[in-house]
């Protein structure tokens, strides 16, 4: 058939040139299809997915979705198909069974495809003829297939930016718009854009050449395809693929010669189903997107019956208006305006998505782009997620986890969302449970995110997305079990075998813990023993402690036995107080900075080790008890052994003045000689940075004269050649504290020692709030505060010591 027939609508076959996830593209599909009202329709994509198609129709299929391809011994190596409501091959599908017509796939086939990526590791690889980075804006632009190709004589053209710039525009998108998406009907030629379309392409080729290699070859098979359907059904028979490929279908070829460049190609078992897709990956231009800018707009172009200015300015005023700007219609009617003026003077035929913005931009958010980058990302890109049907085929892993779902009622979202899960709750902490399996599993739907309700173990914050690239990460976690517990399980103990770090099997463990997976216990806890025994490392040990509590404390609040594990907590414990002093002999600053934290760490960890182990009255003495008091003594050695680096030695100084183990006048003494005059300023200023360290620590000196003179007094002596280098910890120290905190030292800094609150020259100046005594009428304003705090309701209101209150331990 020529292109003057097909421009006439006479007799097939009808070769219909698109532009992949072109709203344009789509509507004059169906206005082909229903004009040419073909027996056959053939689709770009890969043959192995026919089986699937009836899927497409069922009420449950919503796009976006897409064909996932993988090989069943490589699971992590995909190939994606993404199809949305506006996808001219999504039309043609739903047309075709709608009207039941026989539709069928016709490109290479995926066991081709994903053999071809396998044996051109060398090139970036695919993901799929329409997903992947590099050639997505040449792809997509007139339906060339956006995937990396092996070298070839022909260079591929970017066919949208030539024709943009012969038709003397800039920008490629600006020009399909006007030329396409704005295009109106051209009476009743529903051929006409297509016959348009395949004049350009031919002209391209002969211009560029036919592409790479690859290109060549599976236009050989959709001829070999063609041929088959027309020898069945005669030229009754309509083609639904990328424009750049239609004067290749169109040139006669031999069958022969197809064949030739078909033989011998690499070949895989592949396995294929239908996943849901979000626009937002339809935006991505690498990875497994398909390059498409405005997935959003482009969506509302091929919904919209009529007036799609005027309803995407409201669907805008109507977001803003959710976030509580002040939006009115009449922003819209002026917003709407100014739009067709911009197109007005910019020479278009109606406003296009730059024109909309800017309107959106003046008129509702007053020349600002954050509130546009909420509209970006809400609408223009948008946070749609498809669904595919419970007949769809899947591993049985994702089964399982699809009943999981539906029973947790955890539905997944494209959109971020918080979810507050209290532990105490069984269902809430089924949920926990099974957002920890997934993410032992690689399958990272949600991350643990910071409660903003309460910090206890009973309490816990994710941060949910669902993307659909978790699909296959499912997938891949199908080698370790058929349900979420069994694989997870299994991948535990996986991990528990090739574990060569303490470390790596202590926070193995605690996963296991938060994931309830007791029958993985058994074998981390044998590699967690051989780790440890063998470990000869401080600075691993200590790493690997705080984990090991923290599973102690998870496994409680769960129910878990962890006698076990509390065993091995402690002859940890055990070996880190007999090698951390000499461990911390002689370190260099970075070093000694990494054990400061450490030491953080694992005096966190000693404490709740401690309340696990030491022994209540009348029990028997465990190994464990007593972990305080040796801690404290081997604090009580790095605070005053001078081969310590000085942040060691100041924060062992500071943890014993947190623990009350400490008097002030012994801080104080050992604050005056770490900044004696004969101290180094880098030292000097080391061992302050280890004192007062750390975010809550600058309340210390905040209430404390002596400390705080002791500090200003050496930092006013230190030289004025040694400031310079001093003054990167100082201010590394002073960072950390709250801007609150920072700004009253820099007050008392600047009243000096003579006007110091709670000195005794403060007082006799008569400064507001300070006194000699306590204000007992303003200490027992807090009172009433702490009772509700507390949930002492029926505490009776007395005094402040707490005895007729009931506020034991709350000082007022």
């Amino acid at each position: 058939m020529t292109g003057d027939a097909a421009t006439a609508g006479g007799g097939g076959p009808w070769l219909l040139g698109v532009r992949h996830h072109g709203p344009g593209s789509a509507r004059a599909v169906r206005a082909a299809l229903e004009a040419a009202r073909p027996r056959v329709v053939l689709i770009e994509g890969p043959p192995e997915a026919d089986p699937l198609i009836p899927l497409a129709a069922d009420a449950d299929m919503r796009p976006p979705v897409a064909l996932l391809a993988h090989a069943v011994d490589e699971p992590g190596r995909p190939a994606f198909w993404p199809l949305a409501a506006f996808s001219p091959e999504w039309v043609a599908l739903r047309w075709a069974l709608e009207h039941e017509v026989p539709v069928h796939f016709i490109d290479l086939p995926a066991a081709h495809t994903l053999a071809w990526e396998r044996a051109t590791t060398a090139t970036t690889a695919t993901t799929g003829p329409r997903g992947d980075a590099g050639d997505a804006a040449a792809g997509r632009a007139a339906g060339q297939d956006t995937q990396e190709q092996p070298a070839s004589a022909d260079v591929r053209v970017d066919p949208l930016a030539v024709l943009a710039d012969t038709a003397g525009y800039d920008d490629p998108e600006r020009w399909w718009e006007d030329a396409v998406e704005h295009r109106g009907a051209d009476g009743d030629d529903a051929f006409a854009p297509f016959a348009a379309l395949e004049e350009a392409m031919t002209t391209l080729r002969e211009a560029y050449g036919g592409g790479p290699d690859r290109d060549l070859v599976r236009e050989a098979h959709m001829r070999l395809r063609l041929r088959a359907a027309r020898r069945e059904t005669g030229d009754d028979v309509a083609v639904v693929c990328g424009a750049w490929h239609v004067p290749a279908l169109r040139r006669p070829s031999a069958v022969a010669a197809d064949r030739a460049l078909l033989k011998g190609l690499p070949k895989v078992r592949a396995d294929l189903t239908w996943v849901p897709w979000t626009h937002r990956r339809l935006a991505r231009t690498g990875g497994y997107g398909a390059g498409v800018d405005a997935p959003g707009w482009y969506g509302h172009l091929f919904a919209a019956p009529d007036r799609p200015v005027e309803r995407w300015l409201t669907r805008v005023a109507g977001l803003l208006r959710e976030e509580d700007r002040i939006v009115s219609p009449a922003h819209v009617i002026e917003a709407v305006r100014l739009a067709d003026t911009l197109a007005a003077l910019r020479g278009r035929p109606l406003p296009g998505l730059r024109e909309t913005t800017d309107a959106a931009r003046a008129v509702m958010c007053d020349g600002s782009d954050v509130p546009l980058a909420l509209v970006h990302d809400r609408l223009v890109v948008g946070e749609d997620l498809g669904e595919v049907p419970r007949a769809a085929p899947a591993v049985p892993l994702q089964r399982d986890l699809d009943r999981l779902q539906r029973r947790l009622r955890l539905r997944p979202e494209a959109a971020d969302r918080e979810l507050e899960l209290d532990l105490r709750k069984d269902t809430d902490a089924e949920r926990s449970r099974l957002l920890h399996r997934l993410r032992l599993l690689g399958v990272d739907w949600g991350e643990p995110a910071a409660s903003r309700v309460g910090t206890g173990t009973f309490r816990e914050t994710w941060r949910l997305r669902w993307q659909p690239e978790l699909s296959v990460r499912v997938a891949e976690a199908g080698v370790w079990g058929t349900t979420v517990i069994a694989a997870a399980t299994g991948k535990a103990e996986a991990d528990a075998t090739a574990a060569q770090v303490l470390a790596e099997v202590t926070a193995l463990a605690e996963h296991c813990l938060l994931a309830g997976l007791t029958d993985a216990l058994p074998a981390v806890m044998r590699a967690l023993a051989d780790r440890a025994a063998l470990e000869a490392d401080v600075g691993r040990l200590t790493q690997a402690l705080p984990a090991l509590v923290r599973s102690l404390r998870y496994g409680d609040v769960r129910g878990t036995d962890t006698g076990a594990l509390a065993e091995v907590a402690v002859g940890l414990a055990d070996r880190v107080f007999v090698g951390l002093p000499p461990a911390c002999a002689a370190l260099a600053p970075d070093a000694a900075d990494g054990m400061r934290r450490r030491m953080d760490a694992v005096h966190g960890a000693v404490g709740l080790l401690a309340d696990a182990t030491d022994a209540p009255a009348g029990r028997a003495a465990r190994p464990g008890d007593g972990l305080r008091p040796r801690w404290q003594a081997v604090l009580r050695v790095l605070s005053t052994r001078d081969a310590v680096p000085g942040q060691v030695r100041g924060r062992a100084a500071r943890l014993l003045l947190d623990d009350g183990l400490m008097e002030q006048d012994e801080a104080a003494r050992l604050m005056g000689l770490a900044l004696s005059p004969g101290t180094p300023p880098q030292d000097a200023a080391a061992w302050i940075e280890g004192f007062v360290g750390g975010g809550g620590s600058g309340m210390l000196l905040v209430h404390d004269e002596r400390l705080l003179a002791l500090v200003d007094g050496w930092l006013t002596g230190v030289p004025a050649q040694a400031f310079t280098d001093v003054l990167p910890l100082l201010r590394r120290t002073f960072a950390a504290y709250a801007p609150g905190v920072r700004r009253t030292l820099g007050e008392l800094a600047r009243r000096g020692p003579e006007r110091r609150p709670g000195t005794v020259r403060a007082v006799r100046a008569g400064l507001p709030g300070f006194a000699a005594g306590l204000d007992d009428g303003r200490a027992d304003a807090v009172v009433p505060v702490a009772r509700l705090l507390l949930g002492l309701d029926g505490a009776v209101h007395g005094d402040r010591d707490g005895r007729d209150t009931g506020l034991v331990g709350v000082g007022t």
